[in-house]
């Protein structure tokens, strides 16, 4: 008896999380603040290693990685005594730079990312980017990665820029809106269950959960995903498996 092919899913665009999918922000984040720490205490703070590292991951849990006095406010924690003789401003500059320094031969794409992206882009399937935080700071990350070339210029979409945020069903509706397409033909890559995969889910989206080792591994959504995969390589046989594209 002869087996029946699969149907395969028409699909028109796929788009793409920053954050834990395109690279590995926790594995980032660690080794940028372990380098701020050491440089700090080389410019002259006086801490113990573990214990100034403790206190930046609690401000950052605190106030957000987005704000803007993550170093000043460790030195106000550890006490006056930890920089007594010292320029306050020479060591949070030294852990700064050392920070932004971290990016530049750190922040790198996850194995098989950049295979995969550079695989698309000779398809045509438009290939976007949703991603939720500070425009600037998330456009960085998209340069410093090196993916620009393979991506849509058009279907690059920041939440600040858009107006509404994950999980927010309004900010893959406008995405949608504004490049005319239809969510039943699209598909999103995500690390987030309740951000990423439920609300693309209940808009009718395929949808794709990469499941590594981020923040988020552990999380339930209330949906499940389409698909599941643990490496990036993973996303190539899932898309030529399940779905129709030229």
């Amino acid at each position: 008896m002869r087996k029946t092919a699969a149907v395969k899913k028409p699909l028109d665009a796929v788009f793409f999380d920053i954050d834990d999918t395109l690279f590995s922000t926790s594995l980032f984040a660690d080794k940028a603040r372990h380098a701020a720490v050491e440089a700090m205490i080389a410019a002259g703070l006086r801490a113990d290693r573990a214990a100034a590292k403790r206190e930046l991951d609690e401000v950052i849990t605190e106030f957000s990685s987005n704000y803007g006095g993550h170093f000043d406010k460790v030195i106000d924690r550890l006490g006056p005594e930890s920089t007594e003789g010292q320029n306050r401003a020479v060591i949070v500059a030294a852990g700064v730079v050392a920070y932004h320094g971290t990016k530049g031969r750190e922040l790198k794409v996850d194995d098989g990312v950049r295979d995969v992206l550079k695989w698309l882009a000779t398809t045509k399937l438009v290939r976007g980017i949703i991603s939720a935080g500070i425009t600037i700071k998330q456009a960085e990350k998209l340069v410093r990665l090196g993916v620009l070339e393979f991506l849509t210029p058009s279907a690059i979409f920041f939440t600040d820029q858009v107006g509404f945020s994950k999980p927010n069903p309004k900010l893959y509706r406008r995405v949608l809106q504004r490049l005319k397409l239809k969510p039943q033909r699209c598909l999103y890559v995500g690390d987030n269950p309740t951000h990423d995969i439920d609300p693309c889910n209940r808009e009718g989206w395929s949808t794709v959960r990469i499941r590594r080792s981020g923040r988020h591994a552990a999380e339930q959504g209330a949906t499940v995903a389409t698909h599941e995969i643990k490496d990036f390589r993973e996303l190539e046989r899932v898309l030529r498996d399940n779905y129709e594209f030229a």
